[in-house]
């Protein structure tokens, strides 16, 4: 028996942690010196969109955004009641090219296998973010129902996430800007052309620029056609749509993927806090299993990790 932990960049709605049993940690946000938390349990999609609007409302407005990372020892006052139970874990991070997030995590979790040299602790990096982390851990607990061992699962999430895709835009490009992801004047110019670059997620967890579209409605079918061009057996998998307030255009990205191929799931939500705050309001981002992150080509190893965890499933 094991718990599946994730930290709140997974993304995963309320609904959904209490539905596969997932433990969440939650990031801090401070905004205009008030913290708020990454997640919040008990609230259904409604109530988690509405608090999404009010957080990228506050930054529209001009409000100062901090985050932080969670820290080791916090990782520790998680784990251990659960190793004290004796119990395994299995940990699924936000991608640790990201956020030093992981690197937090590994160090509690070194200490605490000397400790508790009888539990096994599981840590998995899923060089992504937001639902590409948070579908992972869906599909471990889906995996732990059919009796997988945490062995099994965390060595074939391991394998997946190198496919697991995840793609977005972003409706301003100056929050890109403030990161460092994209130079100040090109940001302005940018969006003065209104220029929407279409960005993934690559192989090592790092994000890059796939494509420009210029306005907000070839972006979006951008969006869709990345999706339907390089998923993988879609009846056979949930995906994800995150959206920063922009509820109205992930139904249209949504409904036009949905026309085109047969998915077995899908979950859309207000994006991460954490990682939105970055991207700013009104992104739309995908994250869905397909062949090859870096679309070169369907891959021989590609098509061997996808089988698995789909012959799995």
């Amino acid at each position: 028996m094991f718990e599946i932990f994730v930290d709140s960049g997974a993304n995963i709605p309320a609904v959904f942690v209490e539905k596969y049993d997932i433990n969440v940690i939650a990031f801090i946000n401070i905004v205009d010196g008030r913290k708020v938390p990454g997640f919040e349990s008990g609230l259904s999609l409604e109530e988690e969109r509405a608090r999404g609007k009010e957080y990228y409302d506050a930054i529209r407005g001009g409000a100062e955004v901090k985050t932080s990372l969670i820290n080791s020892e916090e990782f520790r006052e998680h784990f251990e009641p659960v190793l004290k139970e004796g119990k395994d874990l299995l940990y699924i991070s936000l991608s640790s090219n990201i956020s030093g997030t992981f690197n937090a995590a590994r160090i509690a979790a070194e200490e605490l296998r000397e400790e508790y040299p009888e539990r096994e602790i599981r840590l998995v990096d899923s060089l992504n973010a937001s639902l590409a982390q948070g579908i992972l851990a869906i599909y471990a607990s889906e995996l732990q129902d059919k009796g997988y061992s945490l062995t099994e699962i965390a060595d074939v999430l391991a394998e997946t996430a190198h496919s697991m895709n995840g793609t977005f835009t972003v409706d301003d490009l100056k929050y890109l800007a403030r990161t460092g992801r994209l130079h100040g004047a090109t940001a302005v110019v940018g969006n003065l052309l209104k220029v929407k670059p279409i960005l993934c997620g690559n192989r090592d967890g790092f994000i890059v620029q796939h494509c420009l579209k210029r306005g907000r409605k070839k972006s979006l079918n951008a969006l869709i056609d990345f999706v339907c061009d390089n998923i993988v057996e879609p009846e056979k998998q949930i995906v994800g749509i995150a959206h920063a307030d922009a509820y109205e255009d992930s139904l249209y990205v949504m409904n036009g993927i949905m026309s085109r191929v047969k998915v077995r799931d899908f979950i859309n939500t207000s994006y991460d806090f954490c990682t939105g705050s970055h991207v700013g309001p009104d992104t739309i981002a995908l994250f869905f299993i397909g062949y090859d992150r870096e679309l070169q080509g369907k891959l021989v190893d590609e098509n061997l990790r996808v089988k698995r965890i789909f012959d799995m499933l």
